[in-house]
């Protein structure tokens, strides 16, 4: 007998949560619809706590760009910086998967934290002492990633254990929400930071905030109970594979989350270029930048906390692809200053939603004992996009233009999702 496309999430203990109340007032109603997730405790400790880290971690995006095109003033490296950050992810989160269905999640993230603390920390002792060189940069790009690559699939797998399945899509909303309110947040601290300061201490920064991350995830409750297997773990790793290659709409949805990455998210990594070459600014003006693009992801963002769980999905992820193809198109061609910051705004929107959209259906399709497996399937495929699409298009950049790159991204994007809008029903279906 095949088996449903969707399995439901585990049985959250909410006994020790406080009872959900409908409020009286209209304002509270709306506050709790956006938010209700964070009415579970373990869930709103590690919100906390990965809304702290993501807070370092943007500001540590924003000063290693700007360190790397002083030191090379090269569009390449930018490139094969975010590929290297990423390239451990294509290569071990397959097995950080099977970890996270084998081993206790939460020791899994806190060894994922310690490691990119350590990462951070090294990074700003060789900044503070003015001997950091390009390669340094680069190997620690990539020691990040190989901390993620283990600590991605843990995350996701336990999220849904934290929250029951009728919440499980607002969670997730929320949890790109503090993503992108880090965006906002950190580029704008560290727009302040590398002026008073210098790159060293954003680094730092970020390195403290990952003891955050630790503290909350000591302070959970729940824990996650690995079933006792003899299975070797690549008999495990094929039944993830197995389990995802019998189901045409997740086959679709991971094929269209590396696209999607692939093409979308050289948006931001060209940011720095645009900033220095098309409209010949500063720092200052890149945070300010980055600020629009997450501040419209907190947007989109609430958009789906709002709606939680609805029907035709699907269609609906779809078409804000396609809409934001467009807006990636248009932003190559402006040449407003205030024109490139709403359709910054709306594209953080737009690719928000379909983000959130695709991970709430990957997660409902996936049974708790293989979440970490399918997870990593899927983020293997929504991250991998990232470090082929910045080098590519680093490359490419590097011969004709940021603009020429993007321009083409764009439109690729629309046709993409036409392309699934008209011959993937399975999707449509969602």
């Amino acid at each position: 007998m095949a088996e449903p496309l969707i399995d439901a999430p585990p049985r959250v203990d909410t006994s020790t949560a406080p009872p959900i109340r409908e409020p009286k007032s209209a304002p509270a109603r709306i506050a709790l619809r956006l938010a209700v997730a964070l009415t579970f405790r373990d869930f709103r400790i590690l919100w906390l706590g990965a809304f702290t880290s993501t807070i370092g971690t943007w500001m540590q995006k924003v000063a290693q760009s700007w360190l790397v095109l002083t030191l090379t003033g090269s569009a390449f490296y930018l490139g094969l910086d975010a590929f290297l950050a990423e390239l451990p992810i294509l290569l071990f989160t397959l097995i950080g998967g099977v970890i996270a269905d084998r081993h206790d999640r939460r020791q899994v993230l806190i060894g994922s934290q310690c490691v990119q603390l350590t990462s951070a920390f090294t990074l700003a002792t060789l900044v503070y002492f003015e001997v950091v060189e390009m390669w340094h940069i680069l190997l620690l790009s990539s020691l990040s990633g190989f901390g993620q690559a283990f600590g991605g699939p843990a995350h996701q797998s336990l999220l849904p254990s934290l929250v029951p399945a009728t919440h499980l899509p607002n969670a997730i909303a929320l949890n790109s929400i503090q993503f992108n309110l880090a965006r906002v947040i950190g580029p704008l601290l560290a727009g302040l930071t590398l002026a008073a300061w210098g790159s060293a201490v954003c680094f730092g920064l970020n390195g403290l905030s990952f003891l955050v991350v630790i503290v909350a995830l000591l302070s959970l409750r729940h824990v996650h109970v690995a079933p006792t297997s003899g299975t070797r773990m690549i008999d495990e790793m094929r039944s993830g594979l197995s389990f995802v290659r019998g189901r045409v709409a997740l086959r679709s949805l991971i094929v269209l989350a590396f696209l999607t990455t692939l093409l979308g998210l050289p948006l931001v990594t060209f940011l720095p270029l645009f900033v220095q070459n098309v409209f010949h600014e500063d720092v200052g003006r890149y945070s300010t930048m980055m600020a629009f693009s997450g501040s419209g992801a907190v947007s989109g963002a609430l958009v789906v906390a709002w709606l939680g769980r609805f029907r035709h999905m699907g269609v609906t992820l779809l078409t804000v692809q396609g809409v934001f193809g467009l807006l990636v198109l248009a932003f190559s061609a402006s040449r407003h200053l205030w024109l490139s910051y709403g359709l910054l705004f709306l594209a953080g929107a737009s690719l928000i939603i379909v983000f959130a959209l695709m991970t709430s259906l990957v997660q409902l399709t996936a049974p708790d004992a293989m979440r970490g497996r399918v997870m990593s399937i899927f983020m293997l495929a929504f991250r991998g996009g990232m470090p082929i699409g910045s080098l590519v298009g680093g490359y490419a950049a590097s011969l004709v233009s940021a603009p020429a790159v993007l321009a083409v991204n764009g439109a690729l994007l629309t046709m993409v999702a036409g392309y699934f809008l008209l011959w993937s029903p399975e999707v449509r279906s969602l």
